[in-house]
């Protein structure tokens, strides 16, 4: 298994991408929470990269909605059928916790869905900042909230969104 990394800058700061045999398996923010340790990356080569930067690129340039790139989501069952919901969700649209879980038949999985959207390993292309808590606040973010609330206002989401001291708007 190889793995390989490189650093973009975007407008949110700069991005640790990583692949592993050559598909995308990580995008982390720095001060990420959950973000493996620098050295599981792998060496520093920015080849495997060309689409997923040109993506991403194109999105934070306001020409891109919808991520078309081969994905290698490591994780627990459970935490695969959140992140594949997350990538239904569309530009500048919000789901809750709860709206998730009941897509998934798990209504009563609010919290564990909110659980696997944190460890998400792939920020921004999959969705996560997308996801709110049952009367519109920000909740976590692994990112930082300030970050949630920029991404979601970037996409133009969250208007009409209330309720709570965090409430996007």
């Amino acid at each position: 298994m190889e793995r390989l990394h490189t650093v973009l800058d975007s407008p949110y700061g700069p991005l640790t991408l990583v692949a592993t045999d050559g598909v995308l398996s990580g995008l982390y923010m720095s001060d990420q929470r959950h973000r493996p340790a620098q050295e599981t990356f792998g060496e520093r080569d920015p080849a495997p990269f060309g689409e997923a930067i040109s993506q991403l690129e194109a999105y934070f340039a306001g020409e891109l909605k919808e991520f078309d790139l081969p994905l290698r989501l490591d994780g627990t069952p459970f935490q695969r059928l959140v992140w594949d919901e997350l990538l239904r969700i569309p530009y500048g649209e919000i789901r809750t916790y709860g709206e998730l879980a009941e897509l998934l038949g798990k209504p009563g999985a609010s919290r564990a869905v909110g659980l696997a959207n944190g460890k998400n390993p792939i920020s921004v292309i999959v969705p996560c900042h997308r996801v709110v808590g049952a009367n519109g606040s920000l909740t976590g973010y692994g990112g930082g909230l300030d970050r949630k609330k920029q991404l979601l206002a970037f996409e133009g989401a969250g208007v009409g969104v209330g309720g709570g001291a965090d409430a996007l708007f």
